[in-house]
């Protein structure tokens, strides 16, 4: 198995996954107690991780999503959803619109990660009709969807894309 940078570095937008094999269940599990490790302010948790596999409801994703076919061509689709009422009961304001968001996206991170380390690929997606997804996945107006995770095995993989250098990204105080 390799280490935490070699699945770092093998991390990419897929777009394309070979729609007739089916993520393994098992795989799918550590997957998600891989999302659910992720830290979180106050250790709240003030998220929900869904999971759809049914084709309608992929298919309605994609719709959702301005018609990005690869949505309901992969045979799976986390959708990361805050809960900021979860995050305001303990920190007001600030953790009802920033930290609920923060707890959701880093957990969605974790979990783009795991799917590497299965042997999978995955793309993230920001740009959605919120409501949309909220009555593909059967939620409330308090749950505020934040991403979807398109997951499968990839039928291409792209070529990796440049990165802006070190030194335009970081700064250092001393």
């Amino acid at each position: 198995m390799w280490d935490f940078f070699e699945t770092v570095r093998h991390r990419h937008s897929v777009r394309r996954y070979q729609s007739d094999v089916a993520v393994e269940p098992e795989k799918l599990h550590a997957i998600l107690e891989t999302a659910c490790a992720a830290p979180s302010a106050g250790d709240l948790q003030a998220y929900r991780i869904t999971v759809v596999t049914g084709r309608a409801q992929r298919e309605a994703l994609r719709q959702a999503a301005g018609g990005q076919a690869f949505i309901a061509e992969a045979p799976a689709c986390l959708v990361f959803s805050a809960i900021p009422s979860r995050s305001a009961m303990e920190y007001g304001e600030r953790g009802a619109s920033l930290f609920a968001i923060q707890d959701a996206t880093i957990a969605a991170a974790y979990a783009q990660l795991a799917v590497v380390a299965a042997g999978m690929a995955s793309a993230w997606v920001g740009s959605f009709d919120e409501a949309a997804v909220r009555a593909v996945i059967g939620e409330t107006e308090e749950v505020r969807p934040v991403a979807l995770m398109s997951v499968g095995y990839p039928a291409e993989l792209p070529e990796p894309t440049p990165r802006r250098p070190l030194k335009d990204v970081v700064s250092h105080i001393e």
